[in-house]
């Protein structure tokens, strides 16, 4: 997990949330944790599997999460139904601009085409933020 250095990021949109992050793709991690950090989040929990995404979920607390739909072979289902069960909102970030039928399931959660510009990505996690609070 990383941390957030001590000066700010650009626009603050996401003031210390603690955030996760779920997606396959090494490189795509590191580019989205660093505009997450710099857009003022406390910290982002870095996943690459469902298996280590399901036990973060049980042993940390988070504002909100980013989730890629597939995850290697796996649809990311069970790592959104833990999220939802907790509480915690969500954003789909996905390569797949087809209807994925896990959509239905979550209409409501906003989805976001890969690659996406960094201040959308920011302003979608916050908005899920403040609409929790």
């Amino acid at each position: 997990m990383a941390e957030r250095p001590a000066t700010d990021g650009q626009d603050g949109a996401l003031n210390g949330a603690r955030l996760l992050v779920v997606e396959d793709e090494f490189m795509i991690l590191l580019e989205l944790e660093s505009i997450l950090l710099e857009a003022g989040a406390a910290s982002v929990s870095l996943c690459g599997t469902l298996d280590k995404a399901l036990e973060q979920i049980e042993t940390e607390s988070f504002a909100a999460a980013l989730l890629d739909m597939r995850v290697g072979r796996n649809n990311i289902a069970p790592v959104a139904r833990a999220l939802d069960r907790r509480g915690i909102p969500f954003a789909f970030y996905t390569g797949q601009l087809a209807k994925d039928p896990l959509r239905a399931e979550w209409p409501d959660s906003p989805v976001i085409s890969k690659p996406a510009p960094a201040r959308l990505i920011t302003r979608t996690l916050a908005g899920l933020i403040e609409a929790q609070a």
